[in-house]
């Protein structure tokens, strides 16, 4: 899962509420609500009530989590308050408008007219908002070395590793960072790390750090070397190739020599401040994440005219397929701003000849535009070209990886943080070529693509869980391991009976990290959202 939770600022301004106040204009606040499923609306916040205008521009701004993997349904509610009452149930309503916090997040800026209730306008009434991260996204890069440590082993030298505290609220200290164990060396150099400011001092650069230095012991008991204080603020001059120095003190042979000096000296190599950006730093700065869908019409599927078959029609018009469809791609479609999919299957013969299998076929028998609109789109698609196709086989996952890949490979090259590709295959997981789909994986890699499967029916998925290389890295067939982690694969069975929301949530939870990975081992920067058009 994401290692911490975004928070989102939301500022709201209205122009041209209703007047609800007689002789004068509206003391208007606004309400943040998010779903809580069905009907249910819960509060998350409200503005400070303005008086008398109908164009507030609100200072109050409203927080909330944000996570990429889940719908976050929202409304807010712009009341007229004449009273000094919570409830808003005796306030005039001037309207209000429903959204998902993924369109504001996208959009960055956002403008919509108004509503009483739906359809019915509240009068030429309009809200802005925008969605700002919360964050201090600086981290601390630091190389330490130590000289003339203290020996405190009978035998051989000591084992030395640092750890970082803060100091937290309660005045406890709270440890931050730990370096690797360097053996049998007292003068050793630890592994430059990174560590996020906000963990490290809590962004405060005079916030007082203590460092201990000690001694490992395979059994727990490590012995303290000695400890010194600092601030970020100290550590820094190092960037300026000014020595930082620190004597590692021993508060028990402090007290007993009089001539004792230190137990040791740690320095500061290298200190500086980076920015790390987040997945809300792409996303708002306009980075596009485009979503293509992979369908497995193979004859291990079964027969579609079979109850039995996995692309069997229900009564209700659904299947594991399409449900899987409906789940994720609700999530994805916010972040795309033409909603054009372009949607393929493999795997059947196609009409009119029914000659060899496909491997990568338009779901809309259109190759030249293979797209659908919304999800809506590709929903349609597959239930017109269902009754026509004859499932075959083999399963052949490489084509249609290679085919997204070749694409993501073209919006490489512009060098900026402007595309990424999510490809969903939706598939019963028996698949024939392997090796072939290895070596597409690890190629792509290196592209900025993420590619979820979403294994459909009983087949046991052993191969599927090989290419998610969660316990192992993948490699390909000459053994070149994967330049990051880009496959993740969910049996939809273990979904079946959970709300519809929780496949999205499972196969999502990873894209934002692995979106952030491709960009920072491109060393690509988010980018510059445009400035908003003056209205």
């Amino acid at each position: 899962m994401s290692d911490c939770v975004s928070k989102v600022e939301l500022c709201v301004s209205c122009s041209d509420l209703l007047d609800k106040d007689v002789g004068s204009k509206s003391d208007p606040l606004c309400v943040l609500l998010q779903s809580s499923g069905g009907d249910k609306w819960t509060e998350l916040g409200r503005t400070e009530r303005l008086k008398n205008t109908s164009s507030p521009s609100f200072s109050q701004r409203l927080r909330l989590d944000y996570h990429f993997e889940s719908v976050q349904n929202l409304k807010l509610g712009i009341y007229d308050i004449d009273n000094t009452s919570h409830d808003l149930g005796d306030d005039d309503y001037l309207g209000g408008v429903e959204i998902t916090l993924g369109q504001i997040v996208s959009s960055k800026t956002l403008s919509r007219p108004l509503q009483l209730k739906k359809g019915k306008p509240a009068g030429k009434g309009t809200i802005t908002i925008s969605a700002e991260e919360i964050k201090d996204n600086r981290a601390i890069v630091l190389e330490l070395e130590a000289k003339n440590l203290d020996k405190k082993d009978t035998f051989g030298k000591s084992d030395p590793f640092l750890e970082f505290f803060k100091q937290g609220d309660d005045g406890k200290w709270q440890l931050v960072h730990r370096t690797e164990v360097v053996k049998n060396n007292l003068s050793p150099t630890w592994r430059k790390f990174t560590v996020p400011l906000q963990t490290f001092c809590g962004s405060d650069l005079d916030k007082t750090l203590k460092v201990d230095c000690s001694d490992h012991d395979s059994d727990g008991s490590h012995d303290l070397i000695g400890s010194f204080t600092t601030k970020v603020s100290e550590l820094q001059k190092a960037a300026h190739g000014s020595p930082v120095q620190f004597d590692c003190i021993h508060p028990e042979k402090q007290k007993k020599k009089k001539s004792y000096k230190n137990s040791g000296v740690v320095s500061v190599k290298s200190c500086k401040l980076v920015t790390q950006y987040t997945f809300l730093d792409y996303v708002m700065g306009g980075c596009q994440i485009n979503f293509t869908v992979g369908i497995d019409f193979t004859g291990s599927n079964g027969d579609p005219r079979s109850p039995n078959s996995l692309h069997y029609m229900s009564p209700d018009g659904l299947n594991q397929y399409l449900s899987a469809l409906w789940s994720v791609g609700h999530v994805v479609q916010d972040y795309d701003t033409d909603k054009l999919f372009p949607a393929f299957g493999f795997g059947a013969k196609l009409p009119p000849d029914y000659q060899a299998a496909h491997h990568e076929f338009a779901l809309n028998f259109n190759p030249s535009s293979p797209y659908c609109q919304g999800i809506e789109g590709i929903v349609e698609a597959y239930r017109m070209v269902l009754p026509q196709l004859r499932l075959s086989g083999p399963t052949n996952f490489s084509p249609i990886i290679n085919h997204v890949a070749s694409i993501a490979a073209s919006a490489a090259q512009s060098n900026a943080a402007s595309q990424y590709y999510v490809l969903l295959i939706l598939t019963d997981g028996e698949i024939t070529d392997f090796d072939q789909t290895r070596d597409a994986i690890v190629r792509a890699s290196r592209l900025p693509l993420s590619i979820i499967i979403v294994g459909v029916g009983p087949a046991d998925f052993k191969a599927m869980e090989l290419l998610d290389g969660d316990d192992g890295v993948l490699r390909s067939t000459v053994g070149e391991a994967v330049a990051r982690d880009i496959v993740q694969f969910v049996p939809y069975r273990q979904f079946s009976d959970a709300p519809r929301t929780a496949l999205a949530q499972s196969v999502l939870a990873e894209v934002p990290n692995q979106l952030v990975s491709y960009f920072k081992m491109r060393g690509l920067e988010p980018p510059k959202p445009e400035a908003a058009p003056k209205s």
